[in-house]
């Protein structure tokens, strides 16, 4: 695995160091000794699905508050994502950055969000799937949103969102009650 560090401290693009022949490739997807050499969290609660039917289908941003807060691995496994993290720990230097990269079926790469982030994408072609692991399971009550057109954070979308669920579109501005 190859590990890229993002702009956002703690996030990163994650690459299949492939092993070709005649047939094809190999490689690691994931690894949970190279994940913890790395410093990432590589404990695993949840692997989730997610398929998306049509061009712009935008979800998220999700996270959930402590004490569930979630790291995430995402990888497309069919068509394409835009996907984005927003770095919401006050602490941090990069608080309220965003950072986006294209994950598809062909590049093979991976986004990990560290616990703090939220976490969305939209989709760029019809018919998109992805799998993403969780290292919490799902808190009822206990997850929160970011509108991907907060005027704080000023997203860039690749294109324009078509589908857009009524909860992620209600999602009040971000304030620091909301980590709460």
């Amino acid at each position: 695995m190859i590990f890229t560090e993002t702009p956002l401290k703690g996030a990163f693009v994650i690459e299949i160091n492939k092993i070709g022949d005649e047939r094809g490739f190999f490689g690691r997807s994931w690894c949970k000794k190279e994940m913890q050499e790395a410093g990432l969290n590589s404990e695993i609660a949840q692997i989730n699905t997610s398929l998306s039917r049509q061009k712009g289908t935008l979800r998220g941003l999700h996270f959930q508050i402590a004490p569930y807060q979630e790291s995430k691995m995402i990888r497309c496994t069919k068509g394409a994502i835009f996907d984005m993290i927003v770095d919401i720990r006050p602490e941090s230097s990069s608080f309220l950055q965003w950072y986006g990269v294209e994950l598809t079926e062909s590049n093979h790469k991976a986004l990990y969000s560290p616990e703090g982030f939220a976490q969305g994408f939209i989709t760029l072609v019809d018919d998109t799937e992805i799998t993403y692991f969780t290292n919490e399971f799902y808190a009822p009550g206990k997850d929160r949103g970011l509108r991907y057109n907060d005027s704080q954070v000023g997203i860039k979308l690749p294109i324009d969102p078509v589908v857009i669920a009524d909860k992620d579109m209600s999602w009040p501005d971000f304030t620091l009650d909301m980590l709460t």
